[in-house]
């Protein structure tokens, strides 16, 4: 008799442990058609690999979520309120430090959201992970796929050259109803965060000072979103929210990082290109240019940003951060 794969009961179990501890051996006898006697070892194996812990008493047997949790659903986007799934089918089945709860709860909800506003697809799925260590959530759409809507709706038709302007925040094709600040908050609450669509993928890590890469995208349509959160991250919703205001104690969004690595080329030359990172930028009132990563600037790109940017927004503070020497005395040279 063939042995039963774990993976897919470990999509529903936490929640069939919380609802109906008591009687899981009936349930999987029910759900996958199996005997009492094999439902007893596919429980022991269950609790083994931590899915699942034992308890109650030998006549009165009780099985409870263990240290691994998961829930996974798919929903049709038409009518989606994102709220709910999180509230009744997500929240219930996991056990997190009030925190991390906090910031997976914001994270579900505006991920969720992004999907039905803006994917223009018929479904999303979604699977929240918890280990010991982390809270892991994976939200996946069958939409176009973000950098096609982003090319459709402000012509940026590199992935990389969306990616640059997704960074900055406040990014949103239906501006009447989203100030662009969902993705990028959301990205700054993780640990860990993936952004797969278009056959283009970029991650950040916070302990990368949360620099975008370029990394392998996954062979699949529409968007993909995945983040961790560390279970004892010092990190907290209030300060992430807040730290984007000039003064860090407000709320308002009005301080953004550029990073040049994203523009692909360790190289900036033309005036071309410091338009396209300056772009948008008044809508702040700080911005850090980082150069990281970028070994020679040329004078016509230092110019137009330094120089003619600058003086046709006084109001807006731009910061050059992470400079080599050369970048350093070239742009020294158009400001002085």
């Amino acid at each position: 008799m063939a042995r039963i794969e774990l993976a897919p009961i470990t999509q529903w179990i936490t929640a069939a442990a919380v609802r109906h501890g008591d009687a899981l051996p009936a349930l999987l006898e029910q759900r996958l058609g199996i005997t009492r006697r094999r439902a007893f070892a596919l429980l022991r194996r269950l609790c083994a690999a931590q899915w699942l812990q034992a308890a109650g008493t030998p006549r009165h047997p009780l099985w409870l979520p263990g240290p691994l949790r998961q829930v996974v659903h798919r929903y049709p986007l038409a009518g989606l309120q994102e709220d709910l799934p999180w509230r009744h089918d997500f929240a219930p089945f996991f056990d997190l430090p009030p925190e991390p709860r906090r910031m997976a709860q914001h994270a579900f909800t505006e991920l969720l959201n992004n999907a039905a506003d803006h994917s223009g697809g018929s479904s999303v799925t979604v699977s929240m992970r918890q280990t010991p260590l982390q809270l892991q959530l994976l939200v996946s759409d069958d939409g176009c796929g973000l950098f096609e809507r982003l090319a459709r709706d402000f012509d940026l038709p590199e992935p990389a050259l969306a990616m640059l302007e997704l960074s900055k925040g406040r990014l949103s094709s239906d501006p009447a109803r989203h100030r662009g600040h969902g993705l990028f908050f959301t990205s700054r609450l993780a640990d860990v965060f993936d952004l797969h669509a278009n056959q283009a993928a970029f991650q950040c890590r916070s302990w990368d000072e949360r620099r975008w890469r370029t990394a392998r995208p996954a062979a699949r349509v529409g968007t993909s979103v995945y983040l961790a959160i560390q279970l004892d991250t010092p990190r907290t919703l209030d300060a992430v929210l807040r730290a984007h205001s000039l003064d860090g104690a407000s709320y308002g969004f009005a301080h953004t990082v550029v990073p040049l690595q994203l523009m692909g080329d360790t190289v900036l030359a033309s005036r071309a290109e410091a338009r396209r990172v300056a772009a948008r930028l008044p809508q702040f009132r700080r911005a850090e240019i980082d150069f990281t990563g970028i070994a020679e600037v040329g004078h016509s790109f230092a110019d137009e940003l330094f120089r003619v940017f600058r003086n046709l927004h006084p109001a807006l503070e731009l910061r050059p951060t992470g400079m080599a020497p050369q970048v350093a005395a070239m742009v020294g040279s158009v400001v002085a």
